[in-house]
């Protein structure tokens, strides 16, 4: 209300909050120059995605998270190892509490076949459903 009050630029004031830490915070064990890059690019499909439907002023907050584990898939007929990326979309109105928003299918569907066909070395995507309190907004 303060920053409307203000005449700030609309963006400014409901951008997504975002840890002081930076992307350590997300890029869970040994932060490499291309693991951050795989988690940049992630990020950037996940949000560009939910400017398109709409979700982007809907959900307080929204990131995703690639943890230091891999698993086996499948890219060019060959099997590979890749990083899973974790999509966590969560409203608060304390950030004491939070609920994890509902995406729909067609969206996670699309932001999937983005993710693991544009983005180097990330292979799955999967959903935090956690709701705060059991876990925190954040990972680290």
């Amino acid at each position: 209300m303060v920053g409307e009050a203000l005449g700030l630029p609309h963006a400014m004031v409901y951008r997504q909050p975002f840890p002081g830490p930076g992307l350590g915070v997300r890029c869970l064990g040994a932060i490499t120059r291309d693991r951050l890059h795989a988690l940049r690019e992630a990020d950037a499909i996940l949000r560009e995605e939910f400017d398109l439907c709409g979700l982007n002023e809907k959900v307080w907050q929204y990131f995703v998270v690639v943890p230091d584990i891999k698993s086996v898939g499948v890219k060019n007929e060959s099997r590979y190892e890749g990083w899973p990326a974790i999509i966590r979309a969560v409203n608060t109105t304390d950030a004491m509490t939070a609920t994890v928003e509902e995406i729909p299918y067609e969206v996670l569907h699309r932001i999937t076949a983005r993710i693991t066909s544009e983005v180097e070395g990330i292979n799955r995507v999967l959903m935090d459903l956690t709701p705060k309190p059991v876990g925190t907004i954040e990972w680290e």
